[in-house]
């Protein structure tokens, strides 16, 4: 049986435990201990031994129902009799730790400054290169269940926003729905309001028309307009598992400018393109270079103007983490959960972004998206 890669992490370096510390909204945090609590906490393990976190009391009772840790609380650990003698919260916090794991400790890469002096003054701290990041980026069965759940959802809530579009009317220039010009506001509005009842919290959808849609990462406000492309970026939380999704979709109300169009059906091959290059042992960079070789070939840069970001990256308890599908991309591994997002930007005219996610299999890519891809409604 292979060892626990912080097992074997702790072992590399002589470590007698590791030690994270932050609030249970932080990824790692949460996937090493599936708690959350707003206040940052403890976890440590042990060589060989699973893992424990330290919480207040009156947290205690909670976090023993739902962590995967084993639970004792800061009076347990000693936190009292330190604050009497240590003022220090930063201090005291590091005593109490040491009191509960060794003298040679391995710490998160993100653990607080402050912190990590203070662990110092008690221990011998050697500071990990992301081995609980690496951990998360390959899913088990049960978390690419959980992903796909939230794609589902995803996908409905982009139905509803693109229904709106589809169904508006022209008037003067702009889109109208129910008598009052549809903006960005409102469809963001909507989609999130669906989301919100499927349990799922979305933040800063991107809903750019026209000229703003050149720019990936706009937000977009303000009315939207007939013959240009809009471009729905969403990527929602699922509030109980922590899981997200992510998609993308370029639509039109009515026909676009040639140019738009000539540059969606690039976009779109595009990404049959890298969904088919993706398999495990396959490179990151391998997949998004061979998009970068057809947009070339069909007249697209890939520098300042045309293709300019990654064609993918990891998805999970961030929606932006490990691996990466790009020109520094690494060999791609089954259970990863990837993004295959090309995209075209052309300031003055528009863009085009479509994005799928799925997982990466010993043959092939697990596409998780089914919603179609259509541009002009």
């Amino acid at each position: 049986m292979a060892m626990d890669p912080l097992d074997a992490a702790m072992k590399a370096c002589g470590a007698d435990a590791f030690v994270h510390y932050a609030a249970g909204e932080d990824a790692d945090m949460r996937y090493l201990t599936r708690f959350v609590m707003h206040d940052a906490f403890v976890f440590y393990k042990k060589r060989r031994l699973p893992g424990t976190i330290i919480v207040p009391q009156m947290e205690a009772e909670r976090a023993g129902r739902e962590s995967c840790a084993a639970v004792i609380t800061r009076t347990q650990a000693g936190l009292p009799g330190i604050v009497k003698k240590e003022k220090d919260p930063w201090k005291a916090t590091a005593q109490m730790i040491a009191g509960q794991t060794g003298k040679t400790l391995l710490v998160s890469p993100t653990l607080p400054a402050a912190l990590l002096r203070a662990l110092e003054e008690e221990c011998r701290v050697v500071v990990d290169n992301g081995t609980t990041e690496k951990m998360r980026a390959i899913k088990t069965p049960d978390e690419i269940r959980l992903i796909r759940t939230v794609q589902k959802k995803t996908e409905k809530a982009m139905g509803l926003g693109i229904s709106l579009i589809g169904n508006a009317t022209t008037k003067k220039g702009i889109l109208y729905h129910d008598g009052a010009p549809l903006t960005a506001e409102i469809v963001r509005s909507a989609m999130h309001k669906q989301l919100m009842d499927e349990g799922c919290r979305a933040v800063e959808t991107i809903i750019s028309c026209g000229e703003d849609s050149a720019f990936p990462h706009i937000i977009g406000s303000g009315p939207l307009v007939p013959h240009e492309p809009i471009v729905i970026d969403m990527f929602p939380k699922d509030e109980a598992t922590g899981y997200y999704a992510d998609m993308t979709r370029t639509v039109s109300k009515g026909k676009p400018d040639p140019q738009i169009a000539e540059m969606y059906e690039a976009v779109k091959e595009a990404q049959k393109i890298g969904i088919k290059t993706i398999r495990a042992g396959v490179s990151g960079a391998d997949t998004h270079n061979a998009v970068v070789d057809y947009f070339k070939s069909r007249g697209f840069e890939s520098d300042t103007r045309g293709f300019i970001h990654n064609l993918g990256h990891g998805v999970g308890l961030q929606v932006h983490e490990m691996p990466t599908v790009g020109p520094s991309g690494g060999p791609l591994e089954a259970g990863f959960v990837v993004t295959v997002e090309p995209g075209l930007y052309y300031p003055g005219l528009g863009g085009i972004r479509l994005e799928d996610m799925g997982a990466v299999t010993a043959k092939k890519f697990d596409d998780f998206t089914k919603f179609e891809e259509t541009l002009v409604l």
